[in-house]
């Protein structure tokens, strides 16, 4: 599949789940998580160690957001995007983009087993939505 056009797809999702989004500015996660919201997209934040990040509601898993998500960006280690994967399956997302360092092959496979559009070993959200 095209990656400008799985791209394109990915960021006309009505809302977005960024795993990893975090308080600390210095931290990718966190500039994700500004980043769409700073471009008007429906934002939940998901990081268990998190009550709030940036003085939205955070949660633990995807499975306790309060609506689906159909686009998951994921800003964690490689072992732990390979348990987000089931779980952004799960919770019925449609599409993973694995932003650099956090994808593995095995995570990657397994999204495409599910029937996940995965985005990964690219290009990094931000640079994508002119945050950088």
């Amino acid at each position: 599949m095209d990656p400008t056009e799985s791209i394109r797809r990915f960021l006309a999702s009505p809302s977005f789940a960024v795993v990893g989004a975090s308080n600390r500015m210095h931290k990718f996660g966190a500039r994700v998580f500004a980043a769409y919201l700073a471009h008007g997209r429906r934002t939940f934040p998901v990081n268990p160690n998190e009550a709030t990040v940036q003085g939205r509601p955070c949660f633990a898993t995807l499975a306790q957001l309060p609506e689906r998500v159909e686009a998951v960006s994921v800003i964690t280690p490689p072992d732990v995007t390979e348990r987000i994967v089931e779980e952004a399956a799960a919770a019925g997302a449609k599409r993973i983009w694995m932003q650099p360092g956090a994808e593995s092959p095995r995570a990657v496979a397994r999204s495409r087993e599910l029937g996940l559009e995965v985005i990964a070993n690219g290009p990094c959200v931000l640079v994508e939505l002119g945050a950088e």
